[in-house]
């Protein structure tokens, strides 16, 4: 199978899984809000989602480097669809709690450790001497697409209908997800010398070992956990923004991400072209600052036009960060290491989530109002921006090529 038609594949399966993901998270926060109002278990739900890649991103990073990662992803897909069929008969029943919700939460958000890891790795394997620019672009666009262009609105549209609607569809794009890969010919574990098997433990230290001996990717790990902290202090305050600041109806909500959708598809188109126009640390800064502006200005205006324009400013500016760091990570790491390493990466970067909602929950609840949260997000955000321009300064980002090497025996400390 060439490598257009194993690309084509993969992102169907994304872009399935994506979709039900998009549909399901909107609808789990319109969900919660129907139990409880009060902003910190509100975030608590948010941090719920996430708190599996703080507690096994870096294991089922190692274990996508043990097994077939297109079977991994098969597997993962399988086991939220029927976590999310379930949520969907509780719902229908009346039988639902705040504490049901996150329950599902957490386990969604677990078997999703093993398929977004899986998929990032699936990659370069799949892409072969590709452009990984362009192939992590598309990857990001099916995730914008599937997550907020399409399944933010069908979500809180489907939730207006009757509240266990959504739940049925998001449970029917993780199994389409899962379904579609068996059309994914091969076998996709791990390539690398052969040898013994070794405890799980050693093979977790190797990948962070790798990973604190490369300087330019340890530096970008520490900027990508910040800014995932920063931006979650209001991105879990989002449905509270919307409703309570912005005086949207829940279905309105689901429109409201729409924007952000067309802005990070945006991002997702321009990126490889940026990337060539200014250099990849430029996009990364760049990209950076127009995330501190997208939020910064969320939280001064009150006109929902306004608002969902600067959260559309921001996806773009997220996703064209995104593209940078994922294409670093994919053309920087061994492919035998690739799993590991990412596990690690996704352990701060993924695992700031959750703290970063809970602190943007007590943020709120000491402010005020959500728009305050996002104007506190956007200030810190400038400040990352500065950090970053200064730590990036004098790494060869714009030519990894051979910086894998050669930051091998470089000081790794910031």
């Amino acid at each position: 199978m060439d490598k257009t038609r194993r690309l084509t594949w993969l992102l169907t399966s994304s872009a399935a899984s994506h979709l039900g993901d998009g549909i399901g998270k909107v609808a789990l926060p319109l969900l919660a809000t129907t139990l409880t109002h009060d902003p910190v278990l509100i975030a608590g739900l948010s941090a719920t989602q996430f708190l599996p890649w703080l507690l096994f991103a870096a294991v089922a990073g190692a274990l996508v480097d043990r097994i077939d990662r297109r079977r991994a992803m098969i597997v993962a897909n399988t086991a939220r669809a029927v976590a999310v069929g379930t949520l969907a008969v509780l719902v229908a029943t009346g039988g639902m709690t705040i504490w049901l919700v996150y329950l599902t939460a957490l386990v969604i958000g677990t078997a999703e450790t093993i398929a977004d890891s899986a998929a990032n790795a699936l990659i370069p394997a799949v892409v072969g001497d590709g452009s990984l620019d362009a192939a992590n672009s598309k990857l990001q666009a099916c995730e914008i697409v599937g997550q907020t262009f399409l399944g933010g609105p069908i979500g809180s549209m489907a939730f207006a209908l009757f509240a266990a609607f959504p739940f049925i569809l998001n449970s029917a794009g993780f199994a389409i997800a899962a379904a579609v890969l068996l059309g994914l010919a091969g076998t996709y574990r791990a390539r690398g010398e052969v040898r013994e098997p070794t405890r799980l433990r050693t093979e977790l230290a190797d990948g962070l070992r790798w990973l604190r001996g490369n300087a330019l990717l340890l530096r970008l790990v520490v900027i990508a956990g910040l800014l995932s902290l920063v931006s979650e202090l209001a991105q879990a305050q989002l449905v509270l923004y919307a409703l309570d600041d912005l005086h949207l109806s829940d279905a309105a909500f689901g429109f409201f991400a729409f924007v952000g959708g067309i802005g990070g598809l945006l991002g997702a188109g321009v990126a490889p072209r940026l990337v060539r126009a200014a250099g990849r640390r430029a996009v990364v800064v760049g990209g950076i600052l127009g995330c501190g502006a997208g939020f910064g200005g969320m939280g001064l205006v009150r006109s929902p036009v306004a608002g969902a324009a600067l959260f559309g400013l921001f996806a773009a500016a997220v996703v064209a960060v995104n593209v940078v760091l994922a294409t670093a990570r994919h053309t920087l790491v061994p492919g035998e290491l690739l799993g590991r390493v990412l596990g690690v990466w996704r352990t701060v970067v993924w695992g700031a989530i959750p703290l970063g909602a809970l602190l943007g929950g007590v943020l709120t609840e000491a402010l005020g109002t959500a728009a305050r949260t996002f104007a506190a997000s956007g200030l810190v955000m400038l400040v990352i921006a500065a950090f970053a321009s200064v730590a990036l300064r004098r790494t060869p980002l714009d030519d990894e090529s051979d910086s894998a090497v050669a930051l091998q025996h470089q000081d790794p400390g910031l």
